[in-house]
């Protein structure tokens, strides 16, 4: 019940959180790569966690989302899902629109 409690603190105190294989700098995953690049080009300001220093959040966090995959993107307490999900909000702008929704970045 410990690691549920610390991933609940982690979604609702970072209002853009990238769960996600190695880090921006340094992926270890194409698809989790991918995905902070995509939020690096929205100019919007999000924390990310590296699932293979974590083997706790890797092993609940799939149990926690209902979400079996990496990379997970939450914004504001809300899932928005894995990659593929993120790239097609981001190619037909449902991605900029939700961080403007949420003042996450300017319009």
């Amino acid at each position: 019940m410990k690691t549920f409690e610390k991933i609940k603190k982690q979604i609702s105190n970072n209002p853009v959180i990238l769960y996600m294989k190695g880090s921006p700098t340094n992926p270890k995953c194409g698809f989790s790569d991918k995905a902070a690049k995509i939020l690096i080009s929205c100019k919007v300001k999000f924390i990310y966690i590296n699932v293979l220093n974590n083997p706790d959040i890797r092993e609940y966090l799939p149990k926690y989302s209902n979400w079996p995959t990496f990379p997970q993107l939450w914004i504001n307490g809300e899932l928005i899902g894995g990659y593929d999900i993120l790239y097609h909000m981001y190619c037909n702008k449902e991605l900029n629109n939700i961080l403007i929704k949420n003042n996450l970045i300017k319009n």
